[in-house]
């Protein structure tokens, strides 16, 4: 198997990591899988994937859960997630 190809399968098994340690309550776990997820990207040279960028926080690393940690609101034809921590992420949706 090439390199890429299981890196990219640790980045997904990550974040279910990361997913579940925060929708368990381990906050500091789950920022150490996305830190983990986003570094093992930067060595390979890959993307995230779309669901990682959109359910982490590009401040503090935490996993987004929406109404727990992350607030939602929809906005001229945008999502925009705001972390506890303040920072937001926006990203456009479909219908």
């Amino acid at each position: 198997m090439s390199t890429a190809r299981i890196a990219k399968e640790r980045i997904v098994r990550l974040e279910t990591l990361a997913r579940d340690a925060a929708e368990d309550g381990e906050v500091d776990q789950s920022r150490r899988y996305v830190r983990l997820a986003q570094r093992i990207a930067e060595r390979n040279r890959l993307e995230l994937p779309e669901t990682f960028k959109h359910f982490t926080c590009d401040r503090c690393d935490l996993y987004l859960r929406p109404s727990k940690n992350a607030q939602v609101r929809l906005h001229d034809g945008r999502v925009v997630m705001t972390c506890s921590c303040g920072e937001q992420n926006r990203y456009p949706y479909k219908d």
